[in-house]
């Protein structure tokens, strides 16, 4: 699977040009049936979530229920001018809401798994640099060195206890 790196605005475009495609697909092939939008509405958050950059996880959650909003018009049903257009898509969002808040927890469980798995290997990362620096298994190796600035870092980190990393 391709793992492309969204920023947040490019998450945000990404998700609103899918579910534009998914409501003119839902249009010309089921009927404008708002039960196909809604699930095809939680692959699009689904895919949302996996591709925005671990920096803007944050934008996932945000972006994906205006993407829904945004590609439901063409489904909404609405007629008879704008204002007959605008009830069809406050219809539409007021009726299948549940498609909307499962997609939106979708997008913000995969987010928050990332977040959480990328914070879990930022520690392990830490505590496998302070190891190292503090004479344990990574350090065995630098000990035979001459010179240099390996036995000036360990002499000062030597007082430190582990509570202060």
């Amino acid at each position: 699977m391709p793992r492309p790196r969204l920023t947040g605005l490019g998450g945000g475009l990404f998700a609103c040009a899918a579910m534009l495609l998914v409501a003119g697909v839902c249009w010309l092939l089921f009927d404008s049936s708002l039960f196909a939008y809604g699930l095809l509405f939680l692959p699009v958050a689904a895919a949302t979530a996996l591709w925005v950059r671990p920096a803007d996880l944050i934008t996932a959650p945000v972006s994906v229920p205006i993407a829904f909003a945004a590609g439901v018009w063409p489904v909404s049903g609405g007629s008879g001018g704008f204002g007959g257009e605008l009830m069809g898509v406050v219809s539409a969002l007021s009726l299948h809401a549940g498609w909307l808040y499962a997609g939106t927890l979708v997008a913000g469980l995969i987010a928050l798994v990332r977040r959480a798995a990328l914070s879990g290997r930022r520690r392990a990362a830490a505590a496998r640099r302070t190891a190292g620096g503090t004479g344990g298994a990574g350090g065995a190796g630098r000990t035979g060195r001459t010179g240099g600035s390996g036995g000036g870092s360990r002499s000062r980190s030597a007082g430190r206890s582990s509570a202060a990393y």
